[in-house]
């Protein structure tokens, strides 16, 4: 009797022991951090060292020669477009202008007498078209002795910077000699040099700015061309304009940090997720993900041969709105449930807040 009590005690025994054991297994969950995959942006932006050129150097001289009365202007100052920067002594084509007005008069007058014995057929026809021709003749001798008289004021054709004055006032200068030097800063250029692999990308160019010391927004440009030419670094030349008109702060010869923005060439959206995240099986690549039952599924994955800031680029196999594990996953199985940790706020270290 004592032996079978002992014997049923030791069966009894056995099964609690085997019970707690399946209990404590079953009630088991692996703690794990989870992170959501981050998407690559869709454009690349890459900057380069610039300078700001003006797009014309223009000469300016007269169109018609003459002594040098005044000039108005002195190198370095800032012209605006039709503004008076020197003229010459016109008294000489003052006295012509008069000459063949006072011309012009008289025959404008014998021509009104003969047009009205014309009407009256007192003169021939003849007559009559060759004083109306001698009347144009004067009035054309007329516009030209005016048009010399305009020459002997210069006025500036756009909007710049006087670089040079050629010339000082009382010397005497031929038609088309250059007095000034202008430097038309009414559409200025960026010029950079960009590399071979930035070149083979311009089909993919959507957007171009530029940064300055002193000008605190950035400022957007327009493409002018690009040289489908190399030089002897193997860069090619761009060239840009401003899209709207630049500031005063601008001038000719000042450094730029010139950024072009690129759409990718990626036909579908990839994610960025840390090498902790990914596992080997074989010859593919998994990660663990976290379902809303609190189970873990392997997901296949396909990866990127190239890495961004040291974490794998992720081809397919994931969505954004996934919970990837990142850290923990060794020895996971499927289906297993696991238990979120929540990461400590860098102001509340170690969570005792």
């Amino acid at each position: 009797m004592n032996k079978n009590i002992y014997a049923m005690l030791l069966i009894v025994a056995t099964l609690l022991v085997s019970s707690c054991g399946e209990t404590k297994k079953e009630n088991y969950v692996s703690s794990v951090y989870l992170i959501t995959p981050t998407l690559l942006g869709c454009d690349n932006a890459k900057s380069y060292s610039g300078m700001i050129e003006a797009a014309n150097d223009i000469s300016l001289g007269f169109k018609t020669p003459g002594e040098i009365e005044k000039i108005y202007v002195k190198e370095g100052d800032y012209v605006r477009k039709g503004e008076l920067l020197a003229e010459l002594d016109d008294s000489d084509y003052k006295l012509g202008v008069e000459a063949i007005e006072i011309q012009y008069n008289q025959v404008k007058d014998e021509v009104a007498r003969i047009e009205k014995l014309y009407q009256q057929k007192s003169v021939s026809v003849n007559d009559y078209e060759k004083a109306a021709a001698g009347l144009k003749q004067l009035a054309v001798q007329l516009q030209l002795n005016q048009n010399k008289l305009d020459y002997t004021k210069l006025y500036s054709p756009t909007d710049g910077y006087i670089q040079t004055v050629n010339f000082s006032p009382a010397e005497m200068v031929d038609a088309g000699t250059v007095l000034f030097k202008l430097l038309d800063v009414s559409q200025m250029e960026i010029v950079a040099d960009i590399p071979v692999n930035e070149y083979q990308q311009r089909a993919n160019f959507k957007e171009f700015y530029c940064s300055v010391s002193g000008v605190e927004e950035k400022i957007p440009l327009k493409l002018i061309s690009i040289n489908p030419k190399a030089d002897g670094n193997q860069l090619y030349r761009i060239k840009l304009t401003f899209s709207q008109v630049p500031a005063k702060l601008l001038t000719a010869g000042m450094n730029v940090d010139l950024t072009i923005v690129s759409s990718s060439q990626q036909d579908k959206e990839q994610y960025q997720l840390p090498l902790s995240a990914i596992f080997k099986e074989g010859d593919k690549s998994y990660v663990w993900e976290f379902k809303s039952d609190s189970t873990i599924s392997k997901q296949e994955v396909e990866l990127s041969e190239k890495l961004i800031n040291g974490e794998a680029v992720i081809k397919s196999g994931i969505t954004p709105e996934m919970k990837i594990v990142r850290t923990g996953n060794v020895n996971l199985q499927q289906g297993e449930k696991v238990k979120p940790v929540q990461e400590s706020s860098k102001t509340n270290i170690g969570g005792l807040l």
